[in-house]
């Protein structure tokens, strides 16, 4: 049965389609990273000072003329804008789910500040996305778009399934269940973060060993120029180059940070399957957290595969759902906003 007014019912569509939107917008630009496209137009918004790709002959002389620094390469350039054309489409959809919002405040399941703040986080995503551009893939300036894009995934994915999803009170009496799943979004945030600051800084394959690096358990390493974020890429805090030592401590952190996630979530995982109505999210927690472990060890023995690397953060995009989708499951619905 449908309840509510036409305008409600168009918000909780707009939620729903934000939300896939999203984790397109999140998988697409990981693949546009990790295929080397980041770079494909060296001009935001546009590319070459246009609003699509120069393709003729007349085009591209005039656009390598403009960009004398650049060299046009069509296909990558294509990547590039596809994505900022479905996340111009995200930014404008996010817009009208804020208005929705607010005009229908008083049938809103969630309070309307969150939908304002997800304006914000849109708004700051794009200025994240201009300074990737002109600050040439600056490692922290990606990591925290990587970072602004999951967020705005969870936060769509929240306010998706307190409007779609069923909830649930089996964890009333369990608080500390309760708050270990809160804190598993932390755990997983922070995975996240460093499986970027991996990406961004090409430490992926720093070593290609597995379980050892460079034949060790604990190889030689720089965590003071591996972490240091104020710098340029492939730049160490002084300006040098970045060691060896440096990018093998970024992967041997984000090693040991999945040893630690999967830990973690895979307990969690086992306790939430004790309750009936978390059952189903238990199991396909287990199954996505076990397939994201089995990739990212693939990426390292098979040398970083584009379509294994492009699935790998789409397993990390899937968690994040999944945790989102457990975490407002056991949320208490919140009084209408009058």
């Amino acid at each position: 049965m449908v309840t509510g007014s036409k305008h409600y019912q168009l918000l909780k569509k707009w939620l729903l389609a934000g939300t896939i939107l999203a984790l397109c917008v999140v998988v697409l630009g990981a693949y546009v990273r990790l295929s080397d496209a980041g770079l494909g137009c060296p001009d935001w918004p546009g590319c070459y000072g246009t609003l699509t790709v120069p393709e003729s002959e007349a085009a591209i002389l005039q656009a390598q003329t403009a960009f004398p620094q650049s060299t046009v390469h069509t296909g990558k350039a294509w990547k590039e804008m596809a994505h900022r054309y479905l996340a111009g489409a995200l930014g404008l959809m996010v817009l009208g789910i804020f208005a929705l919002s607010w005009r229908v405040k008083a049938e809103l399941r969630s309070s309307p500040w969150l939908p304002t703040f997800l304006l914000v986080l849109i708004v700051f995503q794009a200025m994240l996305g201009m300074w990737t551009v002109t600050m040439l893939l600056k490692p922290v300036v990606v990591s925290a778009h990587l970072l602004g894009g999951m967020s705005t995934l969870a936060i769509l994915t929240w306010l998706a399934h307190r409007h779609w999803g069923q909830l649930s009170s089996c964890l009333k009496e369990a608080a500390v269940l309760s708050l270990a799943i809160r804190f598993g979004l932390l755990v997983l945030f922070a995975q996240i973060f460093l499986g970027g600051w991996t990406s961004t800084n090409y430490a992926a394959l720093a070593c290609t060993d597995f379980p050892t690096c460079h034949g060790v358990w604990v190889p030689d390493m720089d965590f003071k120029d591996a972490f240091h974020l104020i710098r340029d890429l492939g730049q160490s805090a002084d300006g040098g180059s970045l060691t060896l030592a440096s990018i093998t401590a970024i992967q041997w952190s984000h090693r040991v940070g999945a040893l630690i996630t999967l830990i973690y979530l895979g307990i969690l995982a086992l306790n939430v399957l004790k309750y009936r109505p978390l059952r189903h999210l238990g199991l396909v927690l287990i199954a996505v957290l076990l397939t994201q472990i089995g990739l990212g060890i693939s990426n390292l023995i098979l040398h970083l595969p584009l379509v294994l690397a492009v699935a790998h953060n789409l397993g990390a995009a899937l968690l994040v759902i999944i945790l989102v989708v457990l975490n407002s499951k056991i949320t208490a619905a919140n009084r209408r906003h009058s």
